[in-house]
């Protein structure tokens, strides 16, 4: 099961990913894995998530931190 933490990160990157045009094939691309993994990544029907290899490597590619796609300490999820 996603974490609050999980859905965050996820919905994080997949806001940044859109405001760079960059589709679910592009980003399966940059990560080196297929486009139906990204696709599950992103639903709710589906456990997966990004390992933080693939964040640090998004971030690289994003061209910002790691740390934009985590929320606030202070937040409360």
């Amino acid at each position: 099961m996603k974490s609050k933490v999980d859905i965050f990160v996820i919905q994080k990157v997949k806001e940044k990913r859109k405001e760079l045009g960059i589709s679910q094939r592009g980003m399966a691309e940059i990560l080196g894995c297929s486009p139906s993994f990204i696709g599950q990544i992103e639903s709710d029907k589906f456990d997966m998530k990004y390992s933080v290899h693939q964040l640090y490597v998004i971030a690289q590619e994003f061209e910002c931190s790691p740390a934009d796609f985590f929320p606030p300490l202070d937040a409360e999820l």
